[in-house]
C-alpha cells in the first residue's frame, strides 16, 4: 500500500517511459550527517573567525531555475524541506531531451509548480564553458572537468540513457527514477513526477523529524530566508550553527529572527547564562 497521501500507481501507458523501482536504481548515499555532540556554551579565543557568515549565505540571490552543482542542490533541498528532481539531459544530441523540455519542463505551468515544490538539478551531457574570460587552455580544462563531473553522477545513479529523471528527498534516498519520455505524454509523465513529489516529501518530513529531535530547527535571518541546522556553539552572542551536511557558518544573535532570539533566550535562562 501507498504511504497516507500517496494514490495508487499510475500504469505506464505502452510506449512510454519505462519507471524503474524506488531505491533499486542506485546505491542510497545519504548525507554525512554531523556527529550529534551536546550544545557547547563556551568562550574560546574565537577560534571559528575563518567559518562564513550565514547573513552572506542568505544574501546571496536565487539561482536559476535549474541547479547546476549536486552539492548546491542538496543543499538547498536540507535548508527548505523539498525534494530533489534531477534531469540527466543531452540537450544537443537527444531528440526526446528537447521534447521534453518544450512539452513539460519549458512551460509556464510546470516552472510555476516546480519553483514550489522541488529543487531542480540539470545534469547536462552536453557540456560547454561558456566563460569569456577564460583562456582557450582552462576552457579545455573546464570543459574536461564538467565531463568528469557528469559522468561521475551517471555512474552514481546508473544512468544509461536520456532522459532520465530522478526524485530524491533532501537526504539523497533515490524514491523514483523515470527513464524515456514519449511525444505527447508531458501529462502523464508530469502525473508520475507530482505522485513522486508526495512520496518524497513524506520521506523528506520523516528525515527532518528524525533530525529535530537530535536538536536541529529552521533559523531565519532578517530577510525571512531560513537554513536548516544545529546550534554547534553560543559564545557572546555569537553562535556557529552547522546544517546536517557538515557546513558550519557563523552569525550574530541580533541577526536573527524574533523567534529564534526568543529560542535562545530560553536555552540560556536553562543554563544560567546572561
Amino acid at each position: 500500500m501507498p504511504p497516507p497521501g500517496v494514490g495508487p500507481k499510475i500504469r505506464t501507458p505502452a510506449g512510454g517511459g519505462v519507471r524503474v523501482n524506488p531505491g533499486g536504481n542506485t546505491q542510497i548515499l545519504p548525507l554525512n550527517a554531523t556527529p550529534q555532540d551536546e550544545i557547547a556554551y563556551t568562550d574560546p579565543d574565537n577560534p571559528d573567525a575563518g567559518i562564513p557568515m550565514l547573513e552572506n549565505l542568505m544574501a546571496v540571490p536565487k539561482r536559476g531555475p535549474w541547479e547546476e552543482s549536486e552539492t548546491i542542490a542538496r543543499q538547498t533541498a536540507a535548508r527548505e524541506g523539498k525534494p530533489i528532481l534531477i534531469w540527466f539531459t543531452d540537450s544537443a544530441r537527444s531528440p526526446m531531451c528537447k521534447v521534453l523540455s518544450a512539452e513539460l519542463f519549458s512551460t509556464p505551468k510546470f516552472e510555476s509548480w516546480a519553483a514550489e515544490n522541488v529543487v531542480r538539478l540539470r545534469v547536462d551531457t552536453s557540456v560547454s564553458a561558456d566563460d569569456d574570460d577564460l583562456s582557450l587552455d582552462a576552457k579545455i580544462t573546464r570543459e574536461a572537468e564538467m565531463r568528469a563531473y557528469v559522468q561521475r553522477l551517471k555512474k552514481r545513479y546508473r544512468v544509461l540513457g536520456h532522459p532520465s529523471v530522478l526524485l530524491l528527498n533532501p537526504s539523497g534516498e533515490v524514491i523514483e527514477q523515470l527513464r524515456g519520455y514519449k511525444r505527447g505524454d508531458a501529462d502523464y509523465f508530469w502525473g508520475l513526477i507530482k505522485q513522486n513529489t508526495i512520496a518524497a516529501r513524506i520521506s523528506s518530513e520523516k528525515w527532518r523529524k528524525e533530525l529535530e529531535a537530535k536538536g536541529y530547527r529552521d533559523w531565519r535571518g532578517g530577510s525571512g530566508r531560513k537554513v536548516f541546522a544545529k546550534l554547534a556553539s553560543y559564545s557572546k552572542g555569537t553562535l556557529i550553527l552547522i546544517e546536517p551536511g557538515g557546513e558550519r557558518f557563523r552569525t550574530q544573535e541580533n541577526n536573527l529572527s524574533k523567534e529564534d532570539r526568543k529560542w535562545l533566550a530560553d536555552q540560556k535562562a536553562l543554563r544560567g547564562i546572561e
